[in-house]
């Protein structure tokens, strides 16, 4: 164990870019230390140095959430430079280009499932078993989870899956006093999105407004903690 006990740790999925690196960057003005886990290192060391931690106080894993085994690797990573978990991000997602169903490959359908649903909750049982009262695991949707698009029938059924296990898992796991709460965000400008004509990037959600969110669920009393927080940008980013 690397660090003093009191300190709170949080692991981040995905932290190398967009929405995962804007929550890291706040965890880390508030102290906490983190687990950074995401498939690119050359992102991650970034992350790190946007977050100003010493090596004692981070810990960069890289895996790919669409293994089976990577849950359970990526805890014992966390347990032996750590051996605690206060708060868990699964902010990772993935998503191939909108393709209609009947031509969408099968391997694409396997990772989307496994990384948007199954890696989700392979980490909140492992997260579960190991956090104290007053732990929190936040689980980043989207609102395709309520409204899916054209091309998008096996991602919005990922997202709708994992909504739903976040209500269950609310249910179970408030009386050990761990807060569980699923992000649903818009439209947020990241560079998963690619370029659009159709897109007003400056109508777009920015990442900074889901970190805030996610801080709004770890700063909340367990007993007001919201189950579902939907984000929605303040005007419409599609052009006409």
């Amino acid at each position: 164990m690397n660090q003093p006990g009191n300190n709170r740790v949080a692991l981040i999925t995905g932290a190398g870019r967009g929405i995962g690196r804007a929550i890291a960057t706040e965890l880390a003005r508030r102290s906490f230390s983190l687990c950074l886990a995401a498939r690119s290192h050359d992102q991650l060391e970034e992350t790190r140095r946007l977050c100003g931690l010493e090596p004692s106080r981070s810990l960069i894993v890289l895996i790919d959430l669409a293994q089976a085994d990577a849950p359970q690797a990526l805890f014992g990573a966390i347990d032996g430079h750590f051996g605690r978990i206060d708060v868990l991000i699964n902010n990772a997602g993935w998503a191939p280009p909108r393709t209609p169903l009947k031509r969408l490959p099968y391997d694409d359908i396997a990772r989307v499932i496994a990384v948007n649903l199954h890696a989700p909750i392979a980490l909140a049982r492992l997260a579960a078993s190991r956090m104290e009262t007053g732990g929190a695991i936040v689980n980043l949707a989207s609102a395709a989870a309520h409204s899916a698009g054209h091309g998008e029938a096996v991602y919005a059924a990922a997202k709708a899956g994992l909504v739903t296990f976040t209500h269950a898992a609310f249910k179970e796991l408030r009386s050990l006093g761990i807060k569980t709460s699923a992000i649903i965000p818009g439209l947020v400008d990241t560079d998963l999105i690619p370029p659009n004509k159709r897109l007003d990037r400056t109508a777009m959600l920015q990442p900074a407004d889901v970190a805030q969110a996610v801080m709004n669920v770890i700063d909340a009393p367990a007993h007001l903690c919201p189950v579902e927080i939907s984000l929605e940008p303040q005007r419409d980013p599609m052009r006409g």
